[in-house]
């Protein structure tokens, strides 16, 4: 079974970029992501708390617990259930500050 690393080593340019960049944040707050159902996960225990996925044209950086999430930028977009997420088209999209931020919170949800 593919890891991380090669789940992002055959994603083509810029995908790969942004989700190399995405995940450097995700393991600064919380620690080594995994694969889990076919794509990248961060997980507090068995709870999962963040995740990307790359698509044709774009990265998603999804929160499961996103809508619970403090997003003053605006930028998360609701999905089903509990799910917030973001489309990233470009390196430049990465905000790691704010994305940071919204992983904090994640944590502190999860951990609930």
């Amino acid at each position: 079974m593919p890891g991380v690393d090669e789940y992002l080593d055959a994603l083509p340019d810029p995908l790969r970029e942004i989700a190399e960049r995405l995940r450097r944040v995700n393991d600064a707050e919380l620690g080594e992501g995994r694969m889990w159902h076919g794509h990248p996960v961060w997980m507090i225990g068995s709870t999962p708390v963040s995740l990307l996925k790359a698509y044709t044209l774009y990265v998603t950086f999804g929160l499961f617990q996103g809508q619970s999430v403090e997003d003053p930028s605006g930028r998360l977009e609701a999905g089903s259930r509990e799910m917030s997420s973001v489309r990233l088209r470009s390196v430049a999209d990465v905000d790691g500050p704010l994305f940071a931020s919204w992983l904090r919170q994640a944590n502190a949800l999860a951990r609930v």
